[in-house]
């Protein structure tokens, strides 16, 4: 190759620039477990994302328990009931762990847990996690994590059923109602949007309600108000979307041409999201020119099966009423059991919409008492 004496000058330049150059290289030796988290944390802040808790999980118990492992059998028993995703997330898990062995579900109780802690509790955190799940889907209608508001709600019900019997917990009537109180609550209230500190409140409250001792679970301000529905639109990567699902799903919905009760463990499954219809259809609310933000509104919303949905179309409610029942205790049934208000029919959406939003919150105040 011939190259002239400028190239040829200029590639030596960059030549001696690699050759010579100098990469600082800082030694770092510590048993530390806290310093060698914030050194692997400040590395890949700027990198590749890797989960300080993802990191820890695989560093910690390597030597003589194999977490990872544990977690992906946990995910597998969790997957026929529509959990595998919380036994995916070793963030999660790991909270539960730290929560269950010292009472605290921050990063730094995560760090400070020894292996073996771990490995000679984790029945009792397994015990935890599936109990917390059975009570979700039994109590609360939960029957997806996909529905699930907030995940960090599993670690104060984790903590509550986590045992070392042989004997599943199962709480007396008095604890299931301060539970379902403080769920509730929690979900409405967006509690855990924000602050850890809340979390470690409810779990030193969760573990005096089930040693029977006084305690103050769910004993927090709630403000909900009528625009909590009307302002928020459905999307099912929100915590108000997820909140409303779940009210519905409380009230045992029922289709509204043949009243038969529509099978909710198979609408709350992240693969009929298909399942859940606008009550004033969008192209009647478009030909009016309803804003997109209001006709995909919270109150515009119900549970329905998708064979029924189709069957009534896209006309006004007042036309789709007479393939409705016209038995009135059965008509008035399909609407109580979706919190639907009776002017639904009148074809005034916004008048409709407020009523709706004051009939969901009367519903979830009554779950928050």
């Amino acid at each position: 190759m011939n190259l002239s004496e400028d190239v040829a000058g200029r590639l030596d330049v960059l030549y001696a620039k690699f050759t010579q150059a100098r990469i600082p290289v800082q030694t770092f030796e510590t048993d530390e477990r806290a310093a060698v988290a914030i050194v692997f944390e400040r590395i890949n802040r700027l990198g590749v994302e890797l989960d300080t808790l993802q990191l820890l999980s695989a560093w910690t118990w390597s030597d003589d328990f194999d977490l990872q492992e544990e977690f992906v059998d946990l995910a597998e028993a969790l997957e026929p009931f529509g959990f595998k995703d919380v036994g995916e997330d070793s963030n999660l898990l790991l909270r539960c762990c730290a929560a269950i062995v010292s009472g605290d579900a921050s990063p730094s109780a995560i760090i400070e847990m020894k292996g073996a802690q771990v490995r000679e509790r984790f029945s009792e955190v397994k015990k935890g996690i599936l109990g917390a799940i059975d009570f979700l889907r039994s109590n609360c209608k939960v029957h997806s994590a996909v529905y699930l508001p907030f995940s960090n709600i599993l670690v104060p019900l984790a903590v509550f059923f986590a045992t070392a019997r042989e004997q599943d917990t199962v709480p007396t009537e008095a604890q299931r109602s301060a539970l379902l109180r403080w769920f509730w609550r929690t979900i409405f209230s967006r509690r855990y949007s924000k602050r850890l500190e809340q979390l470690n409140e409810d779990i030193h409250e969760v573990v005096n309600l089930r040693e029977g001792r006084p305690h103050i679970l769910g004993d927090f301000a709630v403000d909900l108000q009528p625009g909590f529905f009307l302002e928020s639109t459905f999307n099912f990567n929100t915590v108000n979307t997820k909140a409303f699902v779940l009210l519905l799903a409380m009230q045992e919905p029922v289709n509204f041409i043949s009243g038969a009760p529509v099978q909710l463990q198979t609408s709350l499954r992240e693969s009929n999201r298909k399942e859940f219809h606008h009550l004033f259809p969008r192209k009647f609310l478009q030909a009016a020119d309803v804003a997109q933000a209001q006709i995909n509104s919270l109150t515009n919303f119900a549970v329905l099966g998708r064979a029924e949905n189709n069957r009534l179309g896209g006309a006004a409610p007042s036309e789709y009423r007479s393939k409705m029942p016209a038995d009135p205790s059965i008509f008035q049934r399909i609407l109580d059991r979706s919190l639907c208000p009776a002017n639904l029919f009148n074809d005034d959406y916004f008048a409709f919409a407020f009523a709706r939003a004051q009939l969901l919150t009367q519903a979830a105040e009554q779950l928050m008492a």
